[in-house]
């Protein structure tokens, strides 16, 4: 493949990658939702963040390194990735409403101090809760496909020249971390500006319906 071709192929991973980034709202303001909600730094959020994406880009990238190792069919690697896709989304929706659920619950919990004992058993509950949530998104990130890489591995690929598929990954992967970090830290950026205070006690309910609001976006609208 001629170095001008190159350019274009590596060029356009980088577009498809940004632009399949900023179009997919899950891939930022999840983070930002629950971050706030659990009052978590902006390192800390970042931190989830960048786990997750790593998750995210390398689970497709090993699924394109089996595709032309193993001589897999187009059609049949962009058929998985879809299926990923609706299995991700769902299991995005799935957490949302578990999440926002919770938050509803916590608020009725702290409504009604009545029953002491049962607020020490909710309070457990919560650290629980809390503490799976970080690994349960990992587990949608994984689980979520970078579409748009697969078609542009095989391209390379059938030319037989291993070094621009790794280009490519490379840069798809990098370029799609970046923009998730970017995006993240300039929304808790723009949201630090406004006081929520008055909000504050229904940060939870809010992160489940934001949520909620992104995993909607995918199954509904595929983005």
């Amino acid at each position: 493949m001629i170095l001008e071709d190159q350019n274009i192929l590596i060029s356009t991973a980088a577009l498809i990658a940004f632009i399949h980034t900023i179009i997919g709202p899950d891939h930022y303001l999840v983070f930002v939702a629950l971050g706030k909600a659990r009052d978590w730094s902006m390192a800390k959020i970042l931190k989830y963040a960048t786990i997750c994406g790593i998750g995210h880009i390398l689970s497709s990238i090993i699924i394109g390194f089996l595709g032309i190792f193993f001589g897999i069919e187009l059609v049949k690697l962009v058929n998985l990735e879809e299926s990923r896709g609706l299995l991700s989304g769902w299991m995005l929706l799935f957490f949302g409403l578990i999440y926002f659920v919770w938050g509803l619950t916590k608020l009725r919990i702290h409504k009604n101090k009545k029953n002491l004992s049962g607020d020490h058993r909710y309070v457990n509950s919560q650290k629980r809760f809390l503490n799976i949530t970080p690994w349960a998104l990992f587990i949608v990130f994984v689980l979520g496909p970078c579409e748009a890489l697969i078609p542009l591995f095989m391209y390379p690929a059938i030319e037989a020249d291993m070094m621009l598929v790794l280009q490519v990954a490379l840069v798809f992967g990098v370029v799609t971390l970046l923009t998730m970090l970017f995006s993240v830290f300039l929304l808790l950026k723009g949201l630090n500006m406004f006081r929520f205070n008055s909000f504050e006690r229904y940060s939870h309910v809010i992160a489940g319906a934001s949520i909620i609001l992104c995993a909607s976006t995918i199954n509904f609208l595929g983005l």
